[in-house]
């Protein structure tokens, strides 16, 4: 029987797969919510990271938004003593600027930013997770993307995991030991279809949604486990 593991995306924590798929496992990636930092984020050291607290090793179907998408790619490898089946990598951004990239790095060099309520932290989050207009500011599961010491918020996240860089998408691919879906929302204006396609055949297009299609449609994330477009 296989296991259902939920990674989220740069920003977000577990939590965002709340209203999704159980049983499940939905672990915060390295950086992110209760998830202690790292020295260097890499796509390889997160992968190392999340393998380290992963309950079930053998029959994993890993379902990865965006960056989670990457981490999922990057266990199915091998490498990191897990046996991963299946890979529905969604809402990854396969295509990246210069621009893009250096955006990303400075970013990545900020200092934590303290904020003087809980409101103004979960706005930010909000923001930075991509779940603006998605998630109600007061729901509880921001609790986990959010910290307070002595009166003052700062979101859980280390700015330096934005700074991750740009995924080898073919590579990753290529040396998948797993079966791998690519999914996107059709909406979602940080890929395309046509980007999709020319790395892989097995892509999957979710009508009306956009980026963050699992929180728009909770019941993406196990219609995508078992292959199938809702």
């Amino acid at each position: 029987m296989s296991s259902l593991v939920l990674l989220h995306g740069l920003g977000a924590t577990g939590r965002v797969w709340d209203g999704c798929a159980q049983p499940r496992v939905a672990p915060d990636l390295p950086g992110h919510g209760r998830a202690g930092a790292l020295a260097r984020y890499t796509f390889e050291t997160m992968a190392a990271g999340v393998a380290e607290r992963l309950p079930v090793r053998r029959g994993l179907v890993v379902v990865g938004h965006s960056l989670g998408g990457v981490i999922a790619l990057e266990l199915a490898s091998g490498r990191y003593g897990v046996q991963v089946d299946r890979v529905i990598a969604l809402g990854v951004k396969v295509s990246w600027t210069d621009d893009e990239l250096a955006k990303a790095a400075a970013l990545a060099q900020k200092p934590v930013a303290w904020f003087d309520s809980r409101d103004e932290a979960a706005a930010r989050y909000l923001k930075v997770s991509g779940l603006q207009g998605l998630v109600d500011p007061a729901d509880d599961s921001l609790d986990d993307g959010l910290m307070e010491v002595d009166g003052h918020w700062r979101l859980a996240m280390d700015p330096a995991t934005f700074g991750v860089g740009a995924p080898k998408m073919a590579e990753l691919i290529a040396a998948s030991q797993a079966d791998v879906v690519l999914a996107r929302g059709e909406l979602d204006p940080m890929n395309t279809d046509a980007e999709l396609a020319a790395l892989h055949d097995q892509v999957v297009t979710l009508p009306g949604l956009g980026h963050s299609a699992h929180v728009q449609d909770p019941s993406v994330g196990r219609l995508l486990s078992m292959n199938v477009s809702p």
